[in-house]
């Protein structure tokens, strides 16, 4: 008899034990409340705390969780009807606070997520609510995070998910999108055709300067051969006149015969001239131009050879002309 009572205390002894060994899984804080009252949080692992005195009260996730926010029908400040869909990711720091200050933790930051959605997009007109949404985030953020601040909570992030506006104004803003489109693509287009044209210019300006400047060159390059033309002129010229002046009559017959068959030459490279006629007086000046050849020689006192012609000879004295003293 005493070992059956012995055997059974000592089965009550396990399972007291069993009943006050507390394990905690990793992610979770258990509160423990000693006779309701809470006294201390039990961390992941191994935990002892005496049965019948001690009970869990609250298990907490302390792991970051999210609240899928439901669809919401906002009106803008410009009377803009969307409907909006947001989620708001939070994690637990304190689970003494998220377990005893707060009932229904997940209605509780969905509710307040709902109200102060409307009240920032409430404040927005249609076009900023979808081209800022990075404000929107931001300030649902500081908002909803302060309030939440005493449950124990920290707010991580707060997305909108989905803005869609009514169907006749995704209409409007697409027919608004298109002409901004075509209005950009007609500012293209002339911006184009203006640098064409402005090209253009720049490509007969450069042109005509470069005309200008092949003008000049050969004005200087013709003006250039005139003075050179004109100078070995001067010089023939000249050498004709030492020529001349040294004696020599071939010289200037050359010259005069140069000339008359340079004239004579224009006459027959005419493309209009098929017989040449000379009058009278030209073919008397040809003949001349021996006998102008001989009045040279005769004045510069050479013969046809180019030779100096000896004296004419004294005359002879008669028997009675006088002696001259």
């Amino acid at each position: 008899m005493g070992a059956t009572v012995a055997f059974f205390l000592v089965i009550l002894v396990f399972i007291y034990l069993a009943a006050s060994i507390k394990i905690v899984r990793q992610g979770y804080h258990y509160t423990i409340e000693y006779f309701g009252r809470f006294t201390d949080v039990a961390r992941p692992g191994f935990n002892f705390y005496p049965a019948f005195f001690y009970r869990v009260g609250r298990k907490v996730n302390m792991m970051e969780q999210v609240v899928d926010v439901p669809s919401q029908e906002i009106i803008t400040r410009d009377n803009a009807m969307i409907a909006v869909d947001a989620v708001v990711f939070f994690q637990v720091l304190d689970a003494a606070k998220a377990a005893y200050e707060v009932s229904e933790l997940f209605v509780a930051i969905m509710n307040l997520a709902t109200t102060n959605l409307r009240t920032v997009m409430g404040s927005m007109d249609l076009d900023e609510t979808l081209s800022k949404r990075d404000e929107i985030n931001a300030r649902l953020l500081h908002v909803v995070d302060d309030a939440t601040s005493p449950w124990g909570l920290k707010i991580t992030r707060v997305e909108v998910k989905d803005i869609r506006p009514p169907q006749d104004i995704i209409n409007s803003m697409g027919r608004q999108m298109k002409a901004e489109r075509e209005k950009r693509a007609n500012i293209l287009e002339a911006e184009g055709l203006r640098a064409s044209e402005i090209l253009r210019a720049e490509g007969q300006k450069q042109s005509q300067i470069l005309e200008a400047e092949g003008r000049r060159e050969a004005a200087f390059r013709d003006a250039e051969a005139r003075e050179r033309s004109a100078e070995a002129e001067a010089k023939a010229t000249q050498m004709v006149s030492d020529a001349i002046a040294g004696g020599n009559s071939q010289a200037i017959n050359y010259f005069i015969a140069q000339k008359y068959v340079e004239a004579v030459g224009k006459f027959a490279t005419s493309p209009n001239a098929k017989t040449i006629l000379f009058p009278v007086e030209a073919t008397q000046l040809i003949g001349t131009l021996g006998g102008i050849g001989a009045l040279a020689r005769d004045a510069l006192g050479v013969d046809s050879n180019g030779t100096a012609a000896p004296p004419p000879p004294k005359p002879r004295r008669g028997p009675f002309e006088p002696v001259a003293e």
